[in-house]
């Protein structure tokens, strides 16, 4: 089934995350309000949440509030959200093709559909990169995704409750939760996670002593990302809290009870974490001859353009040279202004205008510990690389979120929400109990 009904400029981007809901906003405001296009946003899920608070949801602390309707957004930014997965894509006839959409039980709610675009923008972010170590598949968890993020929530909640009112709670067995990776998902995953578990104790559970988090990265330090001084103060930061670090130390193989290491150690875990590293879904090599990197990545040119002219990439799933010094690594800042640069683009395009050059602004790395600290640099052309951390950071790790929130729902909207926010927090629970 093709839905094809006007000769209006087709713009169809694949991936709701940050970028391509701001990008297919932008454009819905200008271009599909005015009827001079017609934009459509695909994603496979009907809601969207800012990736960079996944290990919020994942432990239970986010407000459900935070979650955007694809379908209200559209509709108030005159765009057109398909829910549905794209599994291919014919580059002469200019279509997309979407897989069938089925419900829990198996049943067929949407059948496979064809799209056809004018432009087309690929945005669909990355997947954990297990890197093919025996048993991360079958035995980890990942936070790629809101659903993802929430089904560990729920086996949080469901294993305390479990290891502290069963047999396990009476022997003193303690809870093992295990993260493997540590970059910022990771580290901040395990500061949220231990936070969370006093705030069990708290409501009537067990005390937060009987839980061991351990981090495991294959590295020497963790926090690659951020100067050897911030990435000694966040480990620091972590031990207090009574984190178990095991840094140099690489992960050979997963079962259902254990972590193997290449050093012989064994280690117990009642729930494991992978957050190891990134790439692009599998299926982008198979995308009718768009080039891809070994990290399933579509290479692009500096207009975020791949080898097709009506074809572009951003976000995760891009691989941008970044001049003299590889990628572009995949955060939500780069995401964001690869969005601003192809909303540019696009306009240009419609009017015959050359696309516009994508510029990589590097504003620094931040980390939130949650309510412990945030750590972080911040770079600019006057104060070049400064330390940051405490209160400072924090309030800066907080803007990055409401810039995200003021281009999908703009100011007023965002600062009635920011406010409404504050209020709930009175009344609702700090976590998530089901």
């Amino acid at each position: 089934m093709a839905e094809t009904n006007n000769d209006k400029h087709k713009i169809v981007i694949v991936g709701g995350g940050a970028s391509g809901l701001e990008l297919a906003t932008k454009l819905g405001r200008k271009l599909g309000k005015k009827g001079q296009a017609e934009v459509i946003l695909l994603d496979a899920t009907s809601t969207h949440i800012w990736k960079p608070l996944l290990h919020e949801v994942a432990a239970g602390t986010l407000d459900e509030s935070e979650q955007v309707e694809y379908l209200a957004q559209g509709y108030r930014n005159h765009f057109r959200f398909r829910l549905g997965k794209m599994e291919g894509l014919n580059r002469a006839k200019k279509e997309i093709y979407v897989s069938p959409t089925l419900s829990d039980s198996g049943e067929e709610l949407i059948p496979r559909r064809t799209f056809g675009y004018d432009t087309l923008v690929m945005a669909v972010g990355s997947v954990s990169n297990s890197f093919n170590i025996k048993g991360v598949a079958e035995n980890c968890l990942f936070l790629d995704t809101t659903s993802q993020a929430f089904r560990f929530q729920k086996q949080l909640v469901e294993t305390y409750i479990k290891t502290f009112s069963g047999q396990d709670g009476a022997h003193g067995k303690p809870l093992s939760i295990v993260i493997i990776g540590a970059g910022a998902t990771g580290v901040e995953l395990a500061a949220q996670l231990h936070e969370v578990t006093n705030l069990l104790a708290v409501y009537g559970l067990r005390e937060s002593s009987n839980v061991r988090l351990t981090i495991i990265e294959a590295a020497p330090q963790l926090l690659p990302a951020l100067p050897n001084k911030l990435a000694e103060a966040t480990k620091q930061q972590l031990i207090k809290l009574g984190v178990d670090l095991k840094l140099g130390c690489r992960v050979t193989e997963v079962t259902k009870e254990h972590i193997k290491t290449h050093d012989g150690e064994i280690i117990p875990a009642d729930l494991k974490v992978w957050a190891a590293g990134i790439k692009g879904p599998d299926w982008l090599k198979q995308l009718d001859g768009l080039e891809t990197n070994h990290l399933n990545q579509l290479v692009v040119d500096e207009t975020l353009q791949t080898g097709d002219p009506s074809i572009f990439a951003m976000g995760d799933c891009a691989a941008c040279v970044w001049p003299g010094r590889g990628n572009i690594p995949p955060r939500a800042q780069a995401a964001h202004q690869q969005a601003d640069v192809l909303y540019k683009t696009i306009r240009n395009r419609l009017s015959g205008k050359p696309p516009v050059k994508f510029f990589y602004y590097d504003y620094g790395s931040l980390v939130s510990l949650g309510k412990y600290t945030t750590v972080g640099n911040l770079m600019g052309n006057l104060m070049g690389s400064v330390s940051v951390g405490g209160f400072i950071a924090r309030v800066v790790y907080l803007s990055l979120y409401k810039m995200h929130q003021v281009a999908i729902h703009g100011y007023f909207r965002t600062a009635m929400l920011t406010l409404s926010n504050l209020f709930r927090r009175t009344v609702h629970a700090t976590i998530k109990l089901h």
